[in-house]
């Protein structure tokens, strides 16, 4: 079945898809994350790991990075499937696989994977085509955030409970987003069900980098400014917390990129670390 122009995968969904495969390729275990099934999705073809953005010493932090929040994300879901939690927002889905890679605990979700029209159909081309089933728990949810299209409407049509708790993730995208933007999504998710949680990643301003990753900052702004996609918002923890407050959620708290490091690289004798500048909001309704 040929391909449609409109179905194409966000350049940026396709590289975290890319980072979490070479992870598996080139690091030595334990891996943090497993994730081969992006890669099948990509389809970026047999010479993808000579892109320069896949060399695996100058990108192994952000590799490392990508696969930290993965496993941070995935340990959140299960601690909230455990609690009684049945609803999963992904908002920025890209090319995630964690319905592929753990159907017994996903099977026990009903999961809403949110993004842009055309990756959404990129990615729903390619799962049929690879064999894999959509299945009944599992809703692809194209959203035309250009065109100003309203997610949380888009969710209610396809099942999508506001009554009931969930779990709200948004990682890798706040970067692309004005501040208004993100505030008023904030206050959308605040607005939810008593007990959901939201996890959201933010960059953080060049100052508060480490200086030894501000080099390859640089080189990933002047990346996203020739792909079309600036990164347009950076926040402070401290500002990203004021916004929470505001948007009127119960609970919020910063969790900084380093305490990822400790948590799932710390016992590691091959250097792999993630680079900093990237932390999470957690916030609870």
């Amino acid at each position: 079945m040929a391909r449609k122009q409109s179905e194409v995968p966000d350049h940026t969904a396709v590289r975290t898809a890319l980072w979490r495969a070479m992870h598996l390729q080139v690091d030595p275990p334990p891996h943090v994350v497993e994730d081969e099934i992006g890669l099948q999705l990509a389809g970026p073809g047999d010479d993808w790991r000579d892109r320069p953005d896949m060399d695996p010493q100058g990108t192994s932090g952000f590799r490392a990075a990508i696969v930290a929040r993965a496993r941070f994300i995935e340990d959140l879901i299960a601690e909230q499937v455990e609690r009684g939690v049945s609803q999963y927002v992904i908002l920025g889905a890209g090319l995630d696989t964690f319905a592929q890679r753990k159907p017994e605990l996903a099977s026990r979700l009903q999961i809403f994977e949110v993004d842009q029209p055309g990756t959404q159909a990129f990615k729903r081309h390619r799962l049929v085509e690879l064999g894999y089933t959509i299945p009944d728990w599992l809703h692809l949810v194209p959203v035309d955030f250009e065109a100003g299209a309203s997610w949380s409407e888009q969710l209610s049509t396809a099942g999508f409970d506001p009554g009931r708790p969930a779990v709200i993730v948004s990682t890798g995208v706040t970067m692309y987003l004005n501040k208004n933007t993100t505030a008023a999504t904030l206050r959308q998710i605040a607005g939810l069900a008593p007990g959901s949680t939201l996890a959201m990643t933010f960059l953080l301003p060049t100052e508060l980098v480490d200086a030894a990753d501000r080099p390859g900052l640089r080189t990933s702004e002047a990346g996203a400014q020739a792909s079309g996609t600036p990164f347009v918002s950076f926040y402070t923890p401290q500002e990203m917390l004021a916004l929470a407050r505001d948007a009127g959620f119960k609970g919020f708290r910063h969790v900084p990129g380093a305490l990822l490091a400790e948590r799932y690289f710390a016992d590691r004798t091959d250097g792999l670390r993630p680079s900093s500048g990237e932390d999470l909001l957690l916030a609870t309704t």
